[in-house]
Formats: structure tokens, sequence, C-alpha cells
């Protein structure tokens, strides 16, 4: 991929991350709690491997993405610990809230993820924004 390439992978999956992101606001204002934690991760993970490929780490699976971020990126301290275990949390609570039978979220567990999201995206842009 040269750079004109990256740059504009980057820009869809940022893009992305904000699109998916609204959808999640909108499901949660209508109550659908475990679809709002799909989006909420798919928010999140957009972000994350926009971040990666602006970095040259190339990832091959959602836990090779998560294992690759926590390394080049928390673990390193340019994205912050909690941000760090939300995106782990949301990891997680995607597939038991897809999975999971007879597993539901309620309000009390989604509503608070929202703004660490998007406090999580936001610091991703700031990042690939110094490169």
């Amino acid at each position: 991929m040269n750079r004109e390439e990256k740059d504009n992978y980057v820009k869809y999956r940022l893009e992305k991350a904000e699109e998916t992101y609204e959808v999640a606001e909108l499901l949660i204002e209508n109550e659908k709690w475990n679809s709002a934690v799909n989006r909420l991760y798919y928010a999140s993970f957009y972000a994350v491997t926009g971040l990666l490929v602006n970095s040259e780490i190339a990832t091959k699976s959602h836990s090779g993405v998560k294992t690759q971020f926590f390394l080049n990126f928390i673990k390193r301290g340019i994205i912050d610990q909690e941000s760090g275990k939300l995106y782990g949390d949301l990891f997680d609570w995607r597939q038991k809230g897809d999975y999971g039978d007879f597993f539901d979220f309620e309000e009390k567990d989604v509503k608070p993820l929202l703004e660490p999201t998007r406090k999580l995206i936001d610091q991703i842009k700031k990042e690939i924004e110094k490169k």
C-alpha cells in the first residue's frame, strides 16, 4: 500500500468509526442495548485499525488488532490505560452480546460506555494527526 492508499484507507476507517458511533447513539436512544454495544465496539475497532495501518502495523484478525493496539499504543503510554481497558472490554462484550444465548445488556451497562468510546476515538484521531 503506497502512502496515498494508506492515507485514504485511514481516512475511510475514521469516517466509518464516526458513522458507527452515531448509529450506537441512536441504538442507545432506542434502548437496543446489545446492538449498541456491538456498534460501540465496531466504532472503536475502525478507529484502532486506522491507527494501526497509519503506523504500518499489519494484523489479520480482531484478536490481532487488539494485541497490536495494546503492545504498540497502550503499553507504550501513547493511548491511556483507561481507553485500553475500554477497548478490551468492548471486544469481550461484543462477543458476549452477539453470541451469548439468553444474554441481554441493560441500560446501566451500556450508557456509561458512550463517552469513554468517544474519548478513545478522539485520542486515536489526535495520534493519527501527529504523523
